[in-house]
């Protein structure tokens, strides 16, 4: 029986988007591409073929059998080796970020590898400058995130720090205001101003929410309201609606 290919390994990602997205914006990172032939009438996978020749990247088309190691993940006949995702020095990223108000989301435990890829791409889509994930006790950008985000990782500075409270304290000395969400909280996120000014949403992981210690540190703690008798909502979808939230009001508030 064939070993099945872990897919937390960090030196591939896979699917069509996901590779497209990883050559058009970071192709230095890619250092082989394998393609399965029965793909290759793919208008997609001829635009990463194309993209390939023109950037000098190695790739192969196989026989769809080489795939039989990877029929865990829907790999749609693309898997592109890589080198691990480049992550953002905090102090670099205060240091250069950009005029105006700046907006984060801060990442507390997250577990499962969909919720993170999720959280970045919304992240990405909503405008947002930067996610921060502890080195430990959190998920890591994998190819399953990878996948998840459909690219968006390479859109949007992912910065890995060893000690999330030290990093809170860092972007508080910056004028950050610090906002988690947690199902207790004392305001609706509805209710809470997001504009002018820099704040960092703090999402907690699946099971433990926020960190007492980092809750101390948060100058709001909001809630989404459950109507129904619920637990709460998945993380991802908890971090969309505060998200947009805010920028609805941006929206709002530019009128």
């Amino acid at each position: 029986m064939q070993k099945k290919n872990n897919t937390s390994n960090l030196n591939f990602i896979y699917g069509r988007n996901a590779v497209f997205e990883a050559i058009s914006k970071d192709f230095d990172r890619i250092n082989k591409i394998i393609i399965s032939r029965n793909t290759t009438s793919d208008a997609k996978i001829n635009e990463i073929i194309d993209l390939a020749k023109s950037n000098g990247i190695i790739f192969q088309i196989v026989p769809k059998e080489r795939f039989a190691t990877y029929s865990d993940i829907n790999h749609q006949g693309i898997i592109a080796f890589v080198s691990p995702v480049k992550y953002t020095d905090l102090y670099e990223f205060l240091e250069h970020k950009k005029q105006g108000f700046s907006k984060v989301v801060i990442l507390d435990g997250i577990e499962d590898p969909h919720n993170l890829g999720a959280i970045i791409r919304t992240s990405a889509c909503a405008g947002f400058d930067a996610v921060i994930i502890p080195s430990r006790r959190n998920a890591q950008v994998n190819a399953t995130v990878e996948k998840t985000s459909a690219g968006a990782i390479n859109h949007i500075p992912l910065i890995q720090v060893n000690s999330l409270s030290n990093a809170i304290d860092k972007l508080k000395d910056n004028d950050y205001w610090i906002i988690a969400a947690d199902a207790h909280g004392d305001h609706n996120y509805f209710d809470v101003d997001y504009t002018n000014m820099n704040f960092a949403l703090i999402m907690g992981g699946e099971e433990t929410g926020v960190s007492k210690n980092n809750m101390k540190k948060s100058d709001f703690v909001v809630k989404i309201p459950m109507l129904r008798n619920f637990n709460s909502l998945n993380v991802s979808n908890a971090a969309c609606a505060i998200i947009y939230e805010s920028v609805r009001q941006d929206l709002k508030h530019s009128v």
